[in-house]
């Protein structure tokens, strides 16, 4: 694998061997001579939007306060100590998206958003710590990080953020644009702006063990199948007709005992799963166009994913904005390089079947897949 000077010069494979998940690193000038992709009033706007994720927090004197977006009036630019982050600006801009998929030597599975924070002098969210993995990009101004391994992560009560009660920096790094900070989950820390500041924040999904399980029981409702209903031919009469009989229990044990799970089970639900967008995600359909001309537009422009899109494989499943489906070996080669890719040069689909090219029509005409 190659180096990379995102990671400071060492490749993908190093960086997962030897920081992922076990310990912080800093990376000096990782995109050297950055220039942030978003002006400060292009976040502003994104701010004020019913379809974007943003929340602004203020730290006063006397404690924390937190409002939820959308946001149509910020404080101004000169009262110190106040925070505004917006969540998923990758979804909404094609610089920041490109951003991110500068990190996809991690699989996109896991790959989640592009946060933005920009914070006045003295802004930040307070000694904390996250469930996941985060790179922490310096975009434009300084802000002082100080960081520690505690193993006490007692939050505060009463407050409206998880708030560390008891933090002991073990180490603390100015970034200037450029700089990066990667930080394992559940390692505490604390970002103050040192001046007004924008940190881009690239994070990557962890969901609970339990959130998934509800998850995977509901999606595989409609796929028991246990025939027969309870009898109980040798019932004895009894003399505590309250107790629940102990035969009823061993039957009914063995019957739900036969419900099995397949790795097919798993895999489809975790496709469908990972791939599905967000509640606050919408697609915009373009101007209609035949599959004839569609088709005929493409072969000369090629195709690309929508930047809101997400799409997986495994095996001979496809996953595309939480919908599977089955293919060939041939069109499973063609979407594999359209998952990994994110594009399809012109010459790449000349082998498509005729179900392959309708569903990238389809898709184009959900706003899925774009015209290059």
């Amino acid at each position: 694998m190659t180096k990379l000077a995102l990671l400071g010069g060492i490749t993908p494979a190093q960086f997962l061997r030897d920081y992922w998940h076990k310990k912080p690193l800093l990376i000096r000038q990782a995109i050297p001579a950055f220039q942030a992709p978003l002006s400060r009033q292009a976040l502003f706007d994104l701010a004020q939007r019913d379809d974007v994720e943003s929340r602004l927090i203020t730290h006063r004197s006397d404690g924390w306060d937190m409002e939820h977006g959308p946001l149509a009036k910020l404080p101004a630019l000169k009262q110190k100590a106040w925070t505004l982050l917006v969540q998923g600006v990758n979804l909404h801009d094609d610089a920041a998206d490109a951003l991110l998929r500068q990190f996809r030597f991690i699989p996109d599975a896991r790959l989640d958003d592009l946060m933005i924070s920009f914070a006045t002098d003295g802004g930040g969210v307070g000694p904390h710590f996250d469930s996941y993995d985060v790179f922490l990009l310096q975009a434009h101004g300084q802000r002082r990080w100080r960081i520690s391994a505690q193993e006490d992560l007692t939050l505060e009560e009463g407050v409206p953020l998880k708030i560390l009660s008891h933090f002991e920096a073990e180490q603390e790094f100015v970034l200037e644009p450029g700089d990066m900070l990667y930080l394992p989950p559940q390692y505490a820390h604390d970002g103050v702006a040192v001046g007004e500041c924008m940190t881009y924040s690239i994070g990557f999904r962890a969901p609970a063990h339990q959130e998934l399980g509800e998850a995977f029981l509901e999606y595989m409702l409609d796929s028991i199948d246990l025939p027969g209903r309870f009898a109980d031919p040798e019932l004895k009469a009894t003399t505590k007709p309250a107790e629940l009989p102990v035969d009823m229990v061993k039957r009914l044990r063995d019957e739900l005992n036969k419900i099995r799970f397949t790795d097919d089970d798993i895999t489809i639900f975790l496709g469908e799963y990972l791939s599905e967008p967000k509640l606050s995600v919408t697609f915009d359909a373009p101007a209609e166009i035949s599959f004839a001309r569609f088709f005929q537009e493409a072969r000369k422009r090629g195709l690309r994913l929508h930047r809101k899109t997400q799409m997986l494989y495994r095996g001979t499943h496809v996953f595309i904005n939480g919908e599977s489906f089955e293919v060939g070996r041939a069109d499973k080669a063609i979407l594999a390089r359209l998952a990994d890719e994110r594009k399809l040069a012109k010459a790449d689909f000349s082998t498509a079947s005729e179900d392959l090219l309708e569903a990238f029509h389809q898709w184009h005409e959900s706003g899925w897949l774009e015209l290059n």
